[in-house]
């Protein structure tokens, strides 16, 4: 019996050493663990968006969407232009916002022109962006782009079919949002690639340019392509413009690159979702509940999203 309980002593004993051998190792080779081994939590995803109504629909889709897959947030609606907002992404104020692949590569990097599809388009955007430290990501299936339209009356009295028949008009006054007189894919690309010399810039406030044309202030003037009353049918003729002044404008979601690769791959899965599902007439249809059901931004989101299944 004694011998019994000394072997049975003798188990225990050895089964505490072994326990707290093992106790000690975890403690130590934790202390030994190198630093970049440690969990790092996801950062804040702070998103900015220009000053208009599609800038903050998409603004909202892609918060609304991160923030169900469990990303912090921080959302700062209306910063201003693409001269404005670009800046503070790259100066980390903010780290994403969507953008226009033609804007990237002719407003922000001054190229005179884009290449001639919206694929090349987007890959000189992605190719720029790369060398300042950001990554424009998957492009949505939709582009807007700005446009010159003209009442149905103005067409038809002066026959207008593209652009470039305004040079048969005489003076007049075209009219846009501020930037529009510097921008290569505005104002000033009319003007210089088609050779028009008689027209005068008018500015106008965002969403007043149709306003500017039923009044008669000017004779054409700057919209986007995915406006609401451009849906047929419409009083509104936009020219065509067969030397792409406007160039191709798919969305991309611009983030600093650093932020992509600490959020991961769930973050670049989530954003492309949103992105894929952006056609052109569904943006069409959240712009048409924005200006013409006066729904607001965050609903309309929130409904396009739980109908596609990223709610």
């Amino acid at each position: 019996m004694i011998r019994k309980h000394t072997r049975r002593a003798a188990k225990a004993a050895f089964a505490i050493s072994l326990g707290v051998a093992i106790v000690i190792g975890l403690v130590t080779a934790g202390l030994a663990r190198p630093a970049h081994a440690t969990t790092k939590a996801s950062p804040t995803i702070v998103i900015g968006t220009k000053n208009f109504a599609e800038e903050f629909i998409l603004g909202q889709l892609y918060k609304q969407a991160l923030e169900a897959r469990g990303f912090k947030v921080s959302y700062k609606e209306n910063i201003g232009a693409t001269e404005i907002v670009h800046p503070a992404l790259r100066s980390g104020k903010i780290n994403f916002y969507p953008e226009y692949t033609g804007v990237v590569v002719q407003v922000i990097y001054n190229h005179a022109s884009s290449p001639k599809t919206a694929a090349a388009t987007y890959r000189l955007a992605k190719a720029l962006e790369a060398k300042k430290g950001i990554t424009a990501m998957k492009p949505t299936p939709f582009s807007d782009t700005d446009a010159l339209a003209v009442t149905n009356a103005t067409a038809k009295k002066y026959r207008l079919k593209t652009v470039g028949d305004l040079k048969k008009v005489g003076s007049f006054k075209l009219g846009g949002p501020p930037t529009c007189k510097t921008r290569t894919t505005c104002f000033l690309g009319y003007t210089k690639q088609y050779g028009i010399t008689k027209a005068s810039f008018f500015p106008l406030g965002i969403g007043l340019s149709y306003t500017a044309l039923d009044r008669g202030q000017v004779l054409a003037a700057d919209v986007f392509t995915t406006d609401p009353p451009l849906a047929k049918p419409s009083k509104y003729t936009v020219l065509a413009d067969p030397k792409h002044v406007t160039g191709f404008q798919n969305v991309t979601p611009l983030v600093r690159t650093s932020v992509l690769k600490a959020a991961g791959p769930k973050f670049t899965k989530t954003v492309n979702a949103v992105s894929a599902k952006l056609t052109t007439p569904a943006i069409a249809a959240m712009n048409k509940a924005f200006y013409v059901d006066k729904q607001s931004a965050k609903s309309i989101a929130q409904k396009f999203l739980k109908a596609n299944g990223l709610l």
